[in-house]
């Protein structure tokens, strides 16, 4: 039996830990070592022998396929714009960007590996008639790209296809500009007004590659932006 005495008693809560919330402080702030600068170089070694590593060729490969796409969105824009009756200033500004993220923008693909890309435009060129059937038409046309495959349902909307062999996730983000500037910072958080979710999440995709490559001390960052 358990007495009137016992049941007034407080009860003990178990300890729990402080929670801490926000950004957590790093395992360790040490510099490498000579072992772990040993063990790295001979890593890359392996990785290189593994063929793990694009080639010089592979690199340059990519970068004219992008630049060409940059392009080809260029254009696009500027044709949607004389199409839609706009003066011919603004034709001439009319503008778009693109942008990579995923393993490519942090410099971690392999050979084989896609381009996660991002391309932005002003705010009267739409996703839906604009980028999944003007500009997929423009693409469909052209002997450079292959198995063109839109996927406009998904959770960030997306074309699939490969440009000249090197496959091509190319997303859409039509941002809150007339025109798009040649030194457009996506870091602006202006840019996010009255746009919809999964142009967020578009952007977002490139927000999140630069700012990993921000926290990596000393890195070499040989890729398309």
């Amino acid at each position: 039996m358990v007495s009137s005495e016992g049941l007034s008693a407080p009860l003990s809560l178990p300890q729990v830990a402080a929670r801490q919330y926000g950004v957590t402080k790093p395992i360790s702030t040490a510099w490498p070592t000579e072992v772990d600068i040993l063990r790295t170089l001979e890593l890359e070694k392996f990785l290189v022998d593994a063929g793990l590593y694009e080639t010089k060729e592979g690199v340059a490969k990519r970068e004219e396929v992008l630049r060409r796409i940059e392009q080809i969105v260029k254009d696009w824009v500027k044709q949607l714009t004389r199409l839609r009756g706009y003066t011919d200033q603004m034709v001439e500004d009319a503008n778009a960007r693109i942008f990579t993220f995923g393993s490519y923008r942090l410099g971690v693909h392999g050979p084989g590996a896609d381009i996660d890309t991002l391309c932005v435009g002003p705010s009267y060129v739409n996703r839906e008639e604009d980028f999944f059937f003007v500009l997929h038409n423009i693409l469909a046309e052209m002997e450079e790209v292959t198995e063109l495959q839109p996927v406009p349902d998904a959770h960030v909307p997306v074309m699939k296809f490969k440009f000249d062999g090197i496959l091509i996730d190319l997303l859409y983000a039509s941002i809150s500009l007339l025109v798009v500037p040649e030194d457009l910072d996506i870091s602006d958080v202006s840019l996010l007004y009255n746009i919809d979710e999964p142009t967020v999440r578009s952007l977002n995709g490139c927000r999140v590659a630069d700012q990993i490559l921000k926290l990596v001390p000393n890195v070499e960052v040989k890729c398309f932006l």
